[in-house]
């Protein structure tokens, strides 16, 4: 396992204001922000995924931000290397890279590492599994894997898939993978917390703009047809079936706000019990990260 790069991490669930925080941040120490976010990754895609604009970015680089096409497959293994390359890039340049987002294995991946002997994508044996219903597929995962029934998301197919592609081109659980990992020695970044009733209005609010800007005609724009990542972003099915004459706008706004709900939730349960991150209000975040980075006590 190739050794961490911790670096200063603005984490927490979806709309919690860690693209605004963080650019104010940024913009204090000299930083470059680095995305640690599964859908925004893809280009093309910048509203549904709620990507901060090139015109709001303050003049700070923004790097694993709209940068992949949408049809490509994506995964952890990947990202990490493009992390590596970019937060090394970044240092060299003499600035701070700070690592934004709300995908936790993303994070965790860059903050202690993968475990090795992972196999790269097969692009065949993804194309048979994704003609196989979901619940086939955890019903082989399980039963390949049965550890994999309380830490793999088996309501994700996109997880469901990569688990089960690792069994099979492996031989060995896919839970037999996870590295073996401590909390680093000291927190190394912050999630941001909300009352429940703050984020579910901010979420509303967002999915109301989003859809207000023009998230639908970015959908039926792209032409290609997207990975089977890219194609498991909250609004696209939504939106879809919208462009198909199956739903009404009323309704792709209510599934947004409620599938972007409960995607927060589990983001909330998953940072909750990440030692390397220290929970703070978005009101205290600055003094939190102030603190986390080890810098004198004045404004960052």
């Amino acid at each position: 396992m190739a050794a961490p790069l911790p670096c200063l991490t603005i984490a927490g669930p979806t709309a919690s204001g860690k693209s605004e925080l963080a650019l104010e941040i940024a913009e204090r120490i000299n930083g470059d922000i680095i995305g640690a976010d599964a859908f925004q990754i893809y280009k093309g895609m910048g509203l549904l995924t709620a990507q901060t604009p090139e015109n709001e970015r303050r003049g700070i680089p923004h790097h694993l931000v709209g940068c992949i096409d949408p049809t490509q497959d994506f995964d952890v293994a990947t990202y990490l290397k493009l992390a590596r390359e970019k937060i090394i890039e970044v240092r060299a340049a003499g600035r701070r890279p700070i690592l934004v987002g709300g995908t936790g294995l993303y994070i965790r991946a860059v903050l202690r590492g993968l475990a090795e002997g992972l196999p790269a994508a097969d692009p065949i044996l993804r194309a048979q599994m994704e003609s196989e219903s979901l619940e086939d597929l955890v019903a082989k995962l399980v039963k390949l894997d049965p550890a994999a029934a309380t830490s793999v998301d088996l309501r994700n197919p996109r997880r469901v898939i990569r688990a089960l592609e690792v069994c099979l081109l492996t031989g060995a659980p896919f839970t037999s993978f996870r590295a073996q990992t401590t909390p680093l020695s000291a927190p190394v970044g912050i999630w941001i917390t909300s009352s429940r009733s703050e984020l579910h209005a901010r979420i509303e609010l967002r999915a109301i703009s989003m859809l207000k800007k023009g998230a639908i005609d970015e959908i039926a724009n792209i032409e290609s047809e997207l990975g089977l990542t890219a194609n498991q972003a909250i609004g696209v099915s939504e939106i879809r079936k919208f462009l198909r004459g199956q739903s009404t706008l009323e309704r792709v706004k209510e599934e947004l706000v409620f599938k972007t709900r409960q995607y927060a939730k589990r983001q909330e349960s998953w940072f909750s019990k990440d030692n390397d991150l220290v929970a703070t209000s978005k009101e205290s975040a600055i003094e939190s990260a102030q603190r986390v980075m080890n810098l004198p006590p004045k404004p960052l």
